[in-house]
């Protein structure tokens, strides 16, 4: 006669002789849009951009590329996604109409220090006129910063373009000084020995060719870094101010 078998899962049972226990694999943490973008920024942070695929990233999260494609429609979705997720980091002021031009400075030097954290992110912002939510928050505090400096409106949006255009190089080209430095040396110094050998080079210019270059070597060859940054950001931010016709009254 048979029994009825007890209700409920069953019990765990004792490993039989001649085999090896087995632990249960921990459940996986279910895919999602977050999980994915989250995984290619840290493929970014790692080995760059250009790292960043489909399928190394279903790699990472131990699935396959087609599994990706329910959360992302592709690379290009998946790299603005990406951008969009480190803006987030970017901290924005509160406009101030009587420090406009220094918040401007500020905001900018923001967004730098957070690109160049995340090697090459940056070459994702090239050419891209931005729609995600974080993004959008930087587009419209450099406006609101503008604006409230008494910037005209046509101004200001030609100088958000511009200004983008500028931390994107900026940023890029600081990954490329990176990228180029052997394994195990430091970037600064690697940078300081090539431009010791550009200096060499300039000196021995010929000055009937190249007088100018060759009577500029130390100005040409004085800053670098954050003082070319400086420089360049400053003469941005004046070029913007000089067309506030009647700044707003405090």
């Amino acid at each position: 006669m048979a029994t009825a078998r007890p209700d409920g899962p069953p019990p765990e049972m004792p490993t039989p002789p001649g085999r090896k226990p087995r632990k249960a694999a921990p459940p996986k943490r279910p895919l999602t849009q977050e999980l994915v973008v989250d995984m290619a920024i840290r493929v970014l942070d790692a080995d760059g951009l250009e790292a960043v695929t489909m399928r190394r990233v279903a790699q990472e999260l131990g699935t396959g590329p087609a599994s990706l494609y329910a959360h992302v429609s592709g690379k290009d979705e998946l790299r603005e996604l990406m951008l969009d997720r480190v803006a987030a980091e970017i901290e924005i002021p509160v406009p101030d109409p009587e420090r406009w031009q220094d918040q401007l400075k500020e905001l900018a030097r923001e967004i730098r220090r957070v690109y160049t954290s995340h090697r090459d992110i940056a070459m994702v912002s090239m050419g891209l006129v931005p729609t995600g939510p974080h993004l959008l928050d930087i587009a419209e505090a450099q406006l609101a910063l503008m604006r409230a400096g008494g910037v005209p409106k046509r101004v200001a949006g030609i100088a958000v373009d511009t200004l983008g255009m500028f931390l994107d190089a900026d940023a890029i080209e600081d990954t490329i000084y990176i990228g180029n430095t052997p394994a195990g040396e430091d970037p600064w110094a690697h940078f300081q020995q090539y431009f010791g050998q550009i200096r060499e080079y300039f000196s021995a210019l010929p000055v009937d060719r190249y007088p100018t270059i060759a009577g500029m070597v130390d100005e040409l060859l004085d800053e670098s870094g954050d003082g070319r940054f400086e420089f360049g950001l400053d003469l941005l931010v004046r070029g913007i101010a000089s067309f506030v016709e009647e700044p707003p009254s405090s």
